[in-house]
């Protein structure tokens, strides 16, 4: 009994992981915050590939021509989505600094240590696509956060959707920094209560 169990949660694991971005269902009134930190961990998660890719290629992490023209994009598509663009833009400013951290501590630790050796996926033709997925998800996700905003509880509304993210997922500790850099403007007050 218990192996058949471990086997359909593993199943279970396998087809959270193998399906597509879809909506994170939590409880509660926070499902819109929820699914916005699912996204912001799976934007997260490709610093990796980008700094592997950067890393081999003998890039800088720091591109600031594509940064800026990324965050002028985003304010014109947040206008369009009935997303403030202001908003819009503090917030995408936080991911590319979030990936920044990211990517640096990659870099640190593969100079200190083993550097990747196996070939990374093709920035232009794999992982930037899948950035630009997440944008457009991203910026739908802000239109439906804009009335927690500002809120009083914002702050530790956040900081529970980030614990409900938590429990769906096999969250990595090691991007803890990260994400809360990455969340540091959802509400009008910022930080994220709760969390260090």
């Amino acid at each position: 009994m218990t192996f058949r169990f471990r086997a359909l949660a593993s199943c279970a694991a396998a087809l959270l992981f193998a399906l597509p971005a879809v909506t994170a269902h939590a409880d509660g009134d926070d499902t819109a915050l929820t699914n916005l930190v699912a996204l912001v961990s799976q934007r997260l998660a490709l610093a990796e590939p980008v700094a592997h890719w950067k890393w081999l290629n003998h890039k800088p992490i720091t591109d600031t021509p594509r940064e800026n023209a990324l965050l002028a994009d985003v304010q014109k598509r947040a206008t369009t989505a009935g997303v403030d663009p202001v908003f819009a833009r503090e917030f995408f400013r936080d991911q590319i600094d979030a990936s920044t951290q990211m990517q640096q501590a990659l870099f640190a630790n593969w100079r200190n240590s083993q550097p990747p050796a196996n070939p990374a996926p093709d920035l232009a033709s794999v992982t930037r696509p899948q950035l630009d997925r997440l944008t457009g998800q991203l910026i739908g996700a802000l239109a439906r956060v804009q009335t927690t905003r500002a809120a009083d509880d914002c702050p530790a509304r956040v900081a529970r959707a980030v614990a409900n993210w938590k429990e769906l997922t096999r969250y990595d500790s090691t991007r803890a920094d990260a994400m809360t850099r990455a969340l540091g403007h959802v509400c009008e007050a910022g930080g994220v209560g709760g969390m260090a």
